[in-house]
């Protein structure tokens, strides 16, 4: 693992993709007009730009400049919003050109020259009806297409979203202002963007995410109808890693064993954050309306019936104190349960009235309590790395290695 001099001491290349996808980056014109021709990168902050390390540690690009810019449309902040957390949203990191290619800049001193993905067309594709790629599934490193809200969050709407969630906000701005929500995306438009991203954009893994529902009978519907028109239509055989589900826990937990029988390989109930206090500020509908229990059960029911490492819940890293978190990545790791690791971008909505990202010393904490755990139990998250926000697969890895380092 590369390891890197900034602000006095070393890190690893785990540590800097937690300091970059936490602060942003602000990118130079020049890196834009010189890798946008030959490159996946572009000013338009739904094609989800990242960048790779020199030992391929996939890192999210998110441009500080653009991304406030889009935010502020969306999101319909007044300018003395931006002001109050302006000083909270300041980066150190830089993207410039260095020698011909992009480099990777802390506080003006050079770090280190990085990769970008090979350009491909997926961003400028619309399916048979029309449907635009752009703004309905994302690339993230080299292997994965992803899903960002496939149908709406219903507990969003209803006022209750979770605080860090872009997606969200956008579905809570809209019921206030009594405007109807987005339509569910149509289940051949999303395998026909799957099959794209498959065979003309060498993507190897699919991510399928959707908003929280009050009715798991119609959550189901959706689910099944997306798995079924992706197996026809581009065949799970050909899907040659993963396919990771996000679901509201089901009250009726056998819809669960459908999902596996259609070609799922892992499915996450997300919990996000273990302290259940500020969980109730952070994710109030997941607290309310599913409640705590519920997620918890469809959790142990995946991984008592189909093993350790089927079953996965995803929480924020920086929101919660390392103590609480710590705390509840154990506890599920225990029962066969992979806590994932998703570093917070505090860039997009204030989150209990912060938008203030931890130090290093807090996602070093992290990344050795989830190392330790995923050895301890056995537990292996995805095997195709490059999501560009999410690190259990880094830390997977990086405990690899230093089992490996402990028997030499």
């Amino acid at each position: 693992m590369k390891k890197y001099k900034i602000m006095n001491e070393e890190i690893d290349s785990i540590e800097l993709k937690c300091l970059v996808v936490s602060r942003g980056v602000k990118v130079a014109k020049e890196v834009y007009k010189s890798f946008s021709k030959t490159h996946r990168i572009g000013v338009n902050p739904l094609m989800c730009n990242c960048f790779m390390l020199s030992d391929g540690t996939i890192v999210q690009l998110t441009d500080m400049s653009f991304h406030l810019k889009y935010l502020t449309g969306i999101l319909s902040w007044d300018n003395l919003k931006l002001l109050r957390y302006a000083s909270e949203l300041e980066t150190p990191f830089s993207l410039k050109v260095y020698n011909g290619k992009p480099a990777l800049f802390y506080k003006n001193e050079f770090v280190e020259v990085v990769s970008l993905p090979p350009k491909n067309d997926f961003y400028y594709q619309k399916t048979t009806s029309g449907l635009p790629f752009i703004g309905n599934a994302v690339l993230q490193g080299c292997d994965w297409v992803a899903f960002q809200c496939l149908w709406p969050c219903e507990y969003a709407a209803a006022g209750k979203p979770c605080e860090f969630c872009f997606s969200g906000g956008d579905f809570e701005n809209l019921a206030k202002k009594k405007k109807p929500l987005p339509k569910p995306v149509d289940p051949n438009d999303a395998a026909e963007i799957v099959k794209y991203a498959i065979e003309k954009c060498g993507c190897s893994s699919v991510q399928i995410t959707g908003g929280s529902t009050f009715d798991h009978v119609k959550e189901y519907k959706y689910i099944a109808s997306y798995l079924k028109a992706i197996n026809e239509v581009v065949g799970r055989k050909n899907i040659k890693g993963d396919i990771l589900l996000y679901i509201t826990p089901p009250k009726d937990l056998s819809v669960i064993d459908e999902y596996f029988v259609l070609g799922v390989s892992k499915i996450a109930c997300s919990i996000e954050l273990w302290d259940e206090k500020l969980a109730k500020t952070v994710t109030p509908g997941k607290i309310d309306f599913t409640t705590r229990s519920r997620h918890l059960k469809a959790l142990e029911y995946i991984s008592q019936k189909y093993g350790a490492g089927k079953a996965f819940s995803n929480f924020i890293i920086g929101i919660e104190p390392f103590e609480t978190l710590k705390e509840g990545a154990t506890y599920l790791a225990q029962r066969g349960i992979i806590p994932t690791a998703s570093i917070w971008m505090p860039m997009g909505r204030p989150v209990n009235g912060s938008m203030q990202a931890p130090g290093i010393e807090y996602y070093r904490k992290v990344i050795e309590l989830f190392a330790e755990l995923y050895q301890k139990y056995n537990l292996e998250p995805s095997k195709c790395c490059g999501l560009n926000v999410c690190m259990e697969r880094d830390i997977w890895n990086y405990s690899r290695t230093q089992k490996m380092e402990m028997y030499c």
